[in-house]
């Protein structure tokens, strides 16, 4: 009903009123007066004074060569999807050559909004629903370069043409409505699943990353406890190794079998006090109460185990000379001991 009022509505023109001619007249800027004498064209009057002819010359045009806003009315355009819309707009035009603009069209604005409708109308139908709200600039640029070409031939230019309002159907608008919502909650599960499954990743990462350093604290530990162990059995060793060159070296003194007999002795002694202890059952020689006949034993043991070194050594040092050998100072004092 609104788009055949507009047509219905008398055509007005892009004039600021027909001034009459006095012979001497002024003007305004941005304004441009066509002449005609004798009923032709005769000159396009620029601003600030100009000199006509009385009855024979007459201003028939006054165009105005600012930027004209017009406001295009709301009209329906049916979409590529069947979807019936309630369209308005905004139209930025300016005329170019007042010549065209006065004998090209009858009224270059009222053609120039009826071309902006019917141009709207065939863009929507190109269009669905969902890209006339996402492609209002590129709408925008097809309706005024359409304009453009057909709007050459009248002198004028559309600058730009603008989209104020789009109305959508009740219906339509509840189903956008459902969809933006069912469009919000899938985002919000993907993201919460996206959330979940960053968590498990990091988790899991973490568990792996501390079973690393957990091993590799468990295997340094191991290290350190080797190293150590075999520090400790090294240190043991040189200092058993010392006990031993230390009793060898005493061993080899004066009285030194004489100190061993009374260390093996003290010993004995103390072994011989702890029988029965830690069992009942006990195997024991048959003379367990003569303590100088094991010491003299143990010692004879030592002689026999040392003995073959002995020999092994003096054979191995040439001989000083020949002559009769003394008893090594051990028997003789295992036998002292004996006898005693």
């Amino acid at each position: 009903l609104k788009s055949s009022q507009w047509l219905a509505q008398a055509p007005r023109r892009l004039n600021s009123g027909l001034p009459v001619n006095i012979g001497v007249l002024f003007v305004p800027q941005q304004e441009a007066w066509v002449v005609e004498r004798m009923g032709k064209f005769h000159r396009i009057l620029e601003p600030g004074l100009n000199f006509l002819i009385p009855l024979l010359d007459r201003i028939r045009y006054v165009q105005s060569l600012k930027e004209i806003v017009i406001n295009v009315p709301e009209q329906s355009a049916v979409t590529l999807d069947n979807v019936t819309l309630q369209i308005d707009g905004v139209l930025y035009l300016r005329v170019m050559d007042p010549y065209k603009a006065s004998y090209g069209v009858e009224d270059p604005e009222y053609a120039v909004t009826q071309l902006a409708q019917t141009t709207m109308r065939s863009e929507l139908g190109k269009l669905s629903l969902d890209r006339v709200f996402r492609e209002r600039e590129s709408l925008n640029a097809s309706i005024v370069d359409a304009i453009n070409q057909a709007s050459d031939c009248w002198g004028i230019r559309c600058l730009r043409y603008e989209i104020k309002d789009i109305h959508v159907p009740p219906r339509v608008k509840e189903s956008m409505q459902m969809q933006v919502e069912a469009e919000r909650r899938k985002r919000a599960t993907v993201l919460e699943s996206e959330g979940t499954r960053e968590s498990a990743i990091n988790v899991a990462e973490g568990q792996k990353q501390a079973q690393i350093l957990a091993s590799e604290a468990e295997k340094a530990e191991q290290i350190n406890k080797a190293a150590g162990e075999a520090n400790a059995m090294l240190v043991k060793a040189r200092a058993k190794a010392e006990a031993i060159r230390l009793l060898a070296a005493a061993l080899a003194q004066q009285h030194g079998s004489a100190a061993a007999s009374l260390s093996v002795a003290e010993q004995y002694v103390s072994a011989f006090s702890k029988l029965a202890k830690d069992s009942n059952t006990l195997l024991l020689p048959a003379n367990t109460g003569d303590v100088t006949n094991m010491v003299a034993q143990a010692l004879g043991i030592y002689s026999t185990l040392t003995k073959p070194q002995a020999v092994n050594t003096q054979d191995k040092m040439p001989p000083a000379h020949e002559g009769p050998q003394p008893h090594p100072p051990e028997e003789l004092k295992a036998e002292e001991s004996s006898s005693s």
